[in-house]
């Protein structure tokens, strides 16, 4: 398995460009199957999660014609229902989350389905129920097999109300997916607002549907007969936009992002000027300017600040993360709060190695004392535990002093894009070894 040999203390400097959102990508890919005419889609980022879910569509007889690496036109107009039933298809679907988003277009225009187990990372449970729960109201029946697949039907779909248990940016696309072509009117209540999730809705407008409420937590969705093809370009990767901060920052670079897609990245900004960290914003481009100290902001009755995630337009959780491990060198104290998944925060024991202050309370709540730059972190040998955690690891090691080693970056490449190529372009001393 490939690893990440990283010398770390290097001041990193120049442009970057995020790529693609990976989370739209696999909502939007998935939504090709909705229709037998062409989709274009383009600014897709070439990782293995999105590739992945590309090749499991060509199993399934969906003709791809990948005109670049960031545009593939679609056309699911001799879709292999059957193919849902292969071993085949179980195991290839099971090794990728994003492949549960296929099961609602299915259940629209072919009236099966088949929900594998959650793939992907390992950072605590992550539930079907809430896919499971809006697809029987709006007619589906399910079947559970021992192995821990959902075989799904419906003769035909029908609008229903549908109150959400908890607003999942999956479960809302896959719900939403399945109610354009449901007869008579839906309602999802509680749904996901994220950007990715606007632009799902804006791109199934433009295909034919007809939803309203887009960009609000209740959607209103009046179901047609059949959808047509489209253009779509996907939004730059927020969650890149937020670690390229992190990391100009830990490294005391002198980064500018380049079409950052500003009007869509809430307040994930703010939460890193919290952490003290200076951004100037120009046109469409985030300029952090190298920094000697930051500090972090306290309430305005002194009390320790606390970040944590919570559903758009607060704070996504998967930049928790990457605020923890920017926190390091900081001065002042932050609580961090994982409320969404439990195992998300014991990659923290990796830090402390490498000698950061991190008190980790419980799963889901950890304290960063900063250590102000009167230390460096070391360089240690440690695994990346999933993708987000393994670009903290990664941003750590370009701060440390020393070599570090980060195995399993396969998590790390399902996520960014030719990621240490990138890197090198900004003076980081990284290299892949296999």
């Amino acid at each position: 398995m490939s690893s990440f040999e990283v010398r770390g203390g290097k001041k990193l400097s120049g442009e970057i460009t995020p790529q693609g959102a990976k989370n739209e990508a696999l909502q939007i890919i998935s939504a090709v199957l909705l229709t037998a005419e062409k989709v274009t889609v383009t600014n897709i980022p070439d990782i293995i999660d999105v590739n992945l879910l590309i090749e499991l569509l060509g199993e399934m007889n969906v003709k791809i014609n990948r005109v670049s690496r960031d545009t593939c036109i679609f056309q699911a107009d001799d879709v292999n229902v059957d193919y849902l039933n292969s071993d085949d298809y179980h195991k290839k679907s099971g090794r990728l989350r994003g492949s549960v988003m296929l099961a609602g277009p299915m259940l629209a225009r072919f009236k099966k389905a088949f929900l594998p187990k959650p793939g992907g990372d390992k950072i605590g449970r992550r539930r079907l129920d809430t896919h499971i729960m809006g697809f029987e109201k709006l007619g589906a029946a399910f079947q559970y097999n021992p192995d821990g697949y959902f075989y799904l039907a419906a003769p035909e779909l029908k609008g229903a109300h549908i109150v959400l248990d908890e607003p999942s940016v999956t479960g809302t696309a896959n719900i939403l997916m399945a109610a354009v072509m449901a007869k008579g009117v839906s309602t999802i209540y509680n749904a996901a607002c994220e950007p990715y999730l606007q632009q799902l809705c804006k791109m199934l407008n433009r295909m034919g549907a007809k939803i309203s409420g887009i960009s609000s937590n209740m959607l209103t969705i009046e179901g047609v007969d059949e959808l047509g093809g489209t253009d779509h370009r996907l939004l730059p990767d927020m969650i890149e936009v937020g670690s390229f901060i992190g990391l100009a920052a830990m490294t005391q670079g002198d980064v500018t992002i380049k079409d950052a897609g500003l009007a869509h990245l809430g307040i994930i900004p703010e939460r890193f000027q919290q952490l003290g960290i200076q951004m100037e914003f120009i046109g469409d481009d985030i300029h952090i300017p190298s920094q000697d100290l930051y500090e972090i902001q306290k309430y305005m009755d002194g009390g320790i600040l606390t970040i944590y995630d919570h559903p758009w337009p607060g704070f996504t959780p998967d930049l928790l993360s990457i605020v923890l491990v920017t926190a390091i060198q900081a001065k002042g104290s932050v609580l961090i709060h994982q409320k969404m998944f439990e195992s998300r925060l014991f990659f923290v024991d990796k830090l402390i190695d490498m000698g950061a202050q991190v008190i980790l309370c419980d799963p889901h709540r950890a304290v960063v004392v900063g250590l102000e730059r009167e230390q460096q972190l070391r360089g240690i040998t440690m695994s990346s535990p999933d993708i987000r955690a393994g670009v903290a690891l990664l941003i750590a090691a370009l701060s440390a002093d020393g070599k570090s080693i980060i195995q399993n970056i396969e998590q790390i490449d399902r996520g960014y894009q030719n990621i240490d190529a990138r890197l090198q372009a900004l003076g980081a001393d990284i290299k892949r070894v296999n």
